[in-house]
This record gives C-alpha cells, structure tokens and sequence, in this order.
C-alpha cells in the first residue's frame, strides 16, 4: 500500500467524513497501521490483513500508542472473512484485490457500512506506481453500488531524491521502475497524489 505522505491531514478528512465513534470497525488492509488513530473513538477494531509481515508492523505501531487494547488482529484472506461490525473500512487496498466488485458485496453483508479510503482515479502517484488501471477498476465498482457519499482529497508523496522513491515503488514491478525514470537526478521533490472516501 502507498500512502499519502501527510497521514495527519489524511486521517483529519477520514474522521471528518465518517464518524466511527462507538463503532465496531473490521478493518481490511490494515496492516502496516499508519492509520491507527481513527481507532481512538471507536469502541473496538479487528484489523484483517493476508499478510503476517504487515501485522507484524502493525503490532509493532500499536505497541508505540495506546491503542493496543481496542485491537483485535486477524490474519486471513478477506474473502474468507467472516466478522461483522458496524462498519468494514477499507484501507488504501480496494484496488489491490483480484474482483473489487466481490469484495464490496461481501463486504456489505458482514457490516452496515462500508467505508473504502483509497486511491482517486486520475491521481499521478497512481500512475507512477503502475496502478491506474486498478485504481479506475475499484471506482467503477464503487460507483455502481451508488455509494451514499463520496470525498476526493489531494496530497503528494514528498521524497528527498530519486534513490527514495525508487526504494518505495520497486515492489511495485518494472513498470513503475521504468515510469519514476524522470525524476533520476533530482532532489527534493513532490508528486501529486489524489486520494478519496466512498461510503456505502
């Protein structure tokens, strides 16, 4: 998962957009936990994520706040998911699964609300990281469930030289690797990033 490089404005216009106070979140793509702090006035969040190395640094970011105790991790498959809760947040990671379309239906049947927080079509940081065309793909799903509200951001991923965003995209495949080569040589630059929230 890419994130934005300002979290504190992301996570000001995701608490802004949704209230999760008392709620039971099941949270998908969780792992990593940049995103913690919308946890504070929710009453409990069971954090799902395929991956063991990301809720690995989950952990170790919940052992840092005081959040610990409203987490419950959960290592599994999100298709294979059963737990409820008021509302299933995605987190930066409705594009990265294989039938978007899929995961928002099973989605709706575990919660009332469903949350995604992801990836705006058009944003040039999508581009960069060869994700574009998943990005356009998770948003037309989005858009045909007629979500009930939708919130588009912009920010930009900061990096000091290229050997740092060469370091952040080179998971990403030789596409995105060939795609960064413009900025080899430069310094302290910034790429646009749009980013926003669907609730359904």
């Amino acid at each position: 998962m890419a994130m934005a490089a300002d979290i504190k404005q992301l996570l000001n216009n995701l608490l802004g957009f949704y209230d999760f106070t008392g709620k039971t979140i099941v949270s998908i793509g969780a792992g990593g936990g940049q995103m913690i702090e919308y946890a504070r006035p929710a009453k409990r969040v069971f954090a799902v994520d395929s991956s063991a190395a990301a809720l690995d640094t989950l952990r170790l970011n919940l052992g840092k706040s005081d959040l610990a105790g409203k987490f419950a991790i959960v290592l599994s498959d999100f298709y294979r998911c059963q737990q409820t809760g008021d509302v299933m947040l995605f987190e930066f990671c409705l594009h990265e699964l294989p039938d978007p379309a899929e995961a928002i239906a099973h989605a709706r049947r575990l919660a009332g609300d469903v949350l995604v927080a992801d990836h705006f079509p058009g944003s040039e940081w999508a581009y960069y990281v060869a994700e574009e065309d998943k990005v356009a793909r998770s948003w037309k799903a989005l858009h045909a469930c007629r979500p009930r509200k939708v919130q588009k951001h912009e920010s930009v991923q900061s990096f000091k030289d290229y050997r740092e965003l060469r370091q952040k995209v080179e998971s990403m495949g030789e596409v995105a690797i060939s795609r960064i080569e413009p900025f080899i040589g430069r310094t302290g630059f910034t790429i646009p990033m749009a980013y926003g929230f669907a609730l359904l």
